[in-house]
This record gives structure tokens, C-alpha cells and sequence, in this order.
């Protein structure tokens, strides 16, 4: 698997989306099925196992490993929102990949004889161009509710124009189509606080994955005659300066898997409180930046040939830098939601 997604990498930002190798490859570990629920022949995977596959994907191809995570995101909103017949229709192939969007700004829904006539815009939904079947958010009689279709019956906006994460395809769909009553439901949001972390894993994992993949690239070019420019050192290990940054970048990299291994076990404990999901959030915006910071080290060891479009490291950079600002590993955020549970 490894082998194939570092393969393709390169291939896959270049096209906008994974590439099938990729897909198929994610496929065959179980990535697409860790929210399909277990009657249905999938794994429903603790939030240890979605976090640990998640990074070994990002390892490789973060793109790859996000659409990975959005496919569970959308599976699990599905589950117990629709019919148990929907239910058995798009679980199908528990290894069907999924995409969507909860947000319900850019969505209309009113009911008409026959079913639901769903119009308007929903925006990043990763993974749309490869996906069976697309979730979206959208307010119905007043009420947070989600909606299931075939991404054949949606129009596809192609507005992802972004300097990383550029692999994961998350353009807008386009809806104006009447959905059968059956396959919209009202939607339980916001879930327990074990749900939220799961949710926030998805893109937590795939930017720890990208930090260790561009370790990957600065420990080889260690272990290579590459020396320091404009010095005297023979090599890279030479330098004490250069052995402590690469230092300081692996216990970054190492203390951010920790962090989310620990957020994923307190999900799989259950029973936590809305306080406590404020201080893990905090926790989980603190791994995200600490992958930032340890990339940056990352570059100033390798240099301006690190920004080699051909180079990896940029391409790690890129993705570690847009993938740590999504919502769920927004720092300050995090802090205001704790600063406010702190008050009580």
C-alpha cells in the first residue's frame, strides 16, 4: 500500500484527485469502510484504528488519506439518520466511498409531491469526483436535517484552487433534483463529545501522517553524502546545529502522535463531558501545530532546494500547512471553547 501511494503522489495532486491506484489501494486496507456500520460488512473502527490507518495513509499521499477521512465523516452522519432500507442501499458496498458537506448555508430544500426538491451549492467536498454517494447538510421545516445522493444525479463545481491538499478534489456540488422522502432525515448534531473527536481524527491524522512523510524525506537526505552549503561539514550529521533541529522536528512529529493516539484512546474510553471535549480539542489544535512547526524546521534543514517543485518536502509543507487549518484543529477556537467551559 505504502509503495503504491508514495507512487502516486505526485500524479495525484497533478490530476486534482487520487489517482484509481491510490483508491484502490485505500480500498483494500479498509480505509473506505471504518464507518460502514459492521451489519453491512464493514469495520466501524474505533477511533485508535481511524487514527493510526489514517496517518499511515498520510505517511504517503495526504490526499489520499483526507478523502479517506471525509468518506467516514459522511458515512457516519448517514447512519440512523435515513431509513433502514436507504440504509441497505448505500452500504451496498461497505467499501463505497462517500463525500459531502454538513453545512447547510448553501442548501434549499422544500417538500414537493414525490419527495424533497434539494437545490443550492455545497462547497470542499473532498473525494466528490470518485464518490458513490455525496451527504449534505440542509435545514427542512426548520430542522438540521441530511440528505443522501448519488453523486451521478449532482452537478460538480471543480472551485478547489488551493496551494496544498490540492489531491483531495474537494470542489462544490451543485444540487437541483427532487430526493425521495426516504433518503433525508433529521440530523443529530452536535453528536457526543467521542463523535466530535472522531470527526476532528479525520483531519488530524492525515496532517500527522504528512509530518512524519516529510521526516521521511529530511532522514534520507541525513543518511546521504548531502552536506550543509557554504560550510566545511562532510555531511549533514556533522553539523551540531543541523542534528538538533532534525531533534527538535522528530519529538515535534513523535509528541503530535502522541497527542492524537491520546485523543483517540479518551474517544474509544467514552463517557466524556462537553468539558472535557474542550480541553482535548485544545489538546488536538496543539498537535496540529505542533506539525507545523516541526515542518518548518524540516525546510530550514533542507534548504531552498526543499521547495523544488519536484522535491516532496514542499509538497508535505503544503498539505501539513492547509490540512492543520480546518475548523476541527482551529487553535483559537479551541481556546475560546475551553476558556468558556473554564468559566462554566
Amino acid at each position: 500500500m505504502n509503495e503504491i501511494l508514495a507512487a502516486n503522489a505526485e500524479k495525484t495532486e497533478e490530476q486534482g484527485h487520487p489517482t484509481a491506484e491510490s483508491l484502490q489501494a485505500a480500498r483494500e486496507v479498509g480505509a473506505f469502510a471504518l464507518r460502514t456500520p459492521q451489519k453491512y460488512g464493514g469495520t466501524w473502527a474505533d477511533a485508535t484504528r481511524v487514527a493510526r490507518l489514517l496517518s499511515e495513509l498520510g505517511r504517503d499521499c495526504p490526499s489520499t488519506a483526507w478523502v479517506a477521512g471525509t468518506c467516514l465523516t459522511s458515512k457516519a452522519l448517514a447512519v440512523g439518520t435515513v431509513s433502514a432500507d436507504v440504509e441497505r442501499e448505500i452500504f451496498a458496498d461497505p467499501d463505497a466511498l462517500f463525500c459531502g458537506s454538513g453545512s447547510p448555508a448553501g442548501g434549499h430544500a422544500e417538500r414537493v409531491p414525490g419527495g424533497v426538491r434539494l437545490t443550492g451549492r455545497w462547497a470542499s467536498a473532498s473525494g466528490c469526483e470518485d464518490a458513490t454517494w455525496a451527504g449534505v447538510g440542509v435545514m427542512l421545516d426548520g430542522v438540521f436535517s441530511y440528505a443522501l445522493v448519488p453523486t451521478a444525479d449532482l452537478t460538480i463545481d471543480r472551485t478547489w484552487h488551493v496551494a496544498g491538499m490540492r489531491g483531495t478534489g474537494s470542489h462544490t456540488l451543485v444540487a437541483d433534483l427532487v430526493v425521495p422522502d426516504e433518503r433525508i432525515g433529521p440530523l443529530r448534531l452536535p453528536g457526543p463529545p467521542e463523535d466530535m473527536l472522531v470527526y476532528g481524527l479525520t483531519a488530524l491524522g492525515p496532517v500527522v501522517g504528512a509530518t512524519f512523510g516529510a521526516l521521511d524525506v529530511i532522514n534520507r537526505m541525513f543518511a546521504s553524502d548531502r552536506k550543509p552549503y557554504m560550510t566545511q561539514y562532510a555531511s549533514m550529521g556533522e553539523s551540531p546545529g543541523a542534528r538538533h533541529w532534525l531533534a527538535d522536528a522528530t519529538r515535534l512529529a513523535h509528541r503530535a502522535e502522541r497527542t492524537m493516539l491520546a485523543l483517540a484512546a479518551a474517544a474509544d474510553a467514552e463517557g466524556l463531558t462537553a468539558d472535557d471535549y474542550a480541553l482535548l480539542h485544545a489538546d488536538m489544535a496543539d498537535s496540529a501545530r505542533d506539525c507545523r512547526t516541526a515542518v518548518e524546521l524540516m525546510l530550514d534543514l533542507h534548504g531552498a532546494s526543499g521547495f523544488t517543485t519536484s522535491n516532496p518536502l514542499q509538497r508535505f509543507w503544503r498539505d501539513v500547512a492547509v490540512g492543520s487549518r480546518h475548523p476541527h484543529l482551529n487553535p483559537y477556537l479551541a481556546t475560546e471553547r475551553l476558556g468558556a467551559a473554564l468559566r462554566g
